[in-house]
């Protein structure tokens, strides 16, 4: 070996986490692209004419080819499929078949309303959720954690439709206290009435939130009886820092996933939430454009749901990699 070789700094690599992540996204991007691929084929199968939906059961043969070639519906599968995708990549989601209006404009404000709502819920109910399930993870087979055991498993099991039914009866039909429907003007931020939010809210949170209780509850039942956290309290670590430091953290490894599956249920889950209180979001704008066949604002909201998907996952992978530190050296 030459002299001074053995002082040469070492070669220098990229970060092990940044390489997880720039793989992840990279994966991220091709599943998107074969979604777009699906979506495409999926809205191009839905039954019935878009052309006869628009002009209705007695146009004549004549005037659905005079709107089909206006439309462009009377390319080739894999034209308009070329067509769709380009404009995408150049930010453009086309025009509604119905309306005549761009695509974005009918449905930027729903979005709005949509990651309001999500957001208002996640924002509540992880941590009531984490919260309940510490509490009665830490006291295995006690009163509290029967309580909230079983809660928990009732709320699983009942469909946010029954859930909302529910809420509507009593606070909005016996009480009075609410409205029954979500129903807002064209383009109004529900900010403005927050009352429209409430029921829908509580739907949201009672029925996705027994989900992270059950697991955050069997993270800390597992890590509570772990021999770590046996050796910190005999060193006479107080029990709050036990819990927070060593039970709750090994806990948040596999939770990460479930809220991540959470918030990607929050999406199909206010599809039936909005519907049954007709709040104006993305799912009941769906809803709508499936039963009108406008395709090009079914495929936009298709591709920003997988688009959401996609991206809480690389999130709650990276989440699951920065808290297992073995992860982190395997990355």
């Amino acid at each position: 070996m030459e002299p001074g070789h053995d002082s040469d700094p070492p070669p220098r690599t990229r970060h092990p986490i940044a390489r997880f992540v720039v793989w992840r996204v990279a994966v991220g991007i091709a599943l998107l692209a074969g979604i777009s691929v699906l979506v495409f084929i999926g809205t191009a199968a839905l039954p019935g004419d878009a052309a006869a939906q628009i002009l209705g059961r007695n146009a004549g043969s004549g005037a659905l080819a005079i709107l089909n070639r206006e439309l462009g519906l009377n390319k080739p599968g894999p034209v308009r499929y070329w067509d769709w995708l380009t404009g995408l990549l150049h930010g453009s989601f086309g025009h509604s078949l119905v309306s005549g209006d761009p695509v974005s404009s009918l449905i930027g404000f729903r979005v709005v309303n949509t990651l309001i709502l999500a957001g208002a819920a996640g924002l509540v109910l992880i941590p009531l959720a984490m919260v309940l399930g510490v509490i009665a993870g830490r006291r295995p087979g006690s009163a509290v954690d029967n309580v909230v055991a079983s809660t928990s498993l009732a709320m699983i099991a009942a469909p946010e439709f029954i859930i909302g039914t529910l809420l509507i009866f009593f606070f909005a039909v016996k009480l009075g206290l609410l409205p029954a429907v979500s129903i807002l003007a064209f383009g109004t931020n529900p900010l403005g009435d927050p009352a429209v939010l409430v029921l829908p809210l509580a739907t949201l949170v009672i029925v996705g939130s027994a989900y992270i209780i059950r697991m955050v509850r069997a993270g800390v039942v597992e890590a509570m009886r772990s021999d770590y956290v046996q050796m910190a309290r005999l060193n006479g670590i107080p029990e709050r820092r036990v819990v927070v430091r060593y039970g709750l953290r090994n806990a948040l490894a596999p939770t990460v996933q479930v809220i991540a599956l959470t918030l990607q249920w929050l999406i199909g889950g206010l599809f039936v939430v909005e519907t049954v209180f007709a709040y104006p979001g993305i799912g009941y704008e769906l809803v709508e454009s499936v039963i009108a066949r406008d395709i090009p604002v079914v495929q936009a909201v298709a591709m920003l749901i997988a688009a959401f998907y996609i991206a809480i996952n690389i999130l709650a992978d990276v989440a699951v990699v920065l808290l297992v530190p073995k992860l982190r050296t395997a990355a």
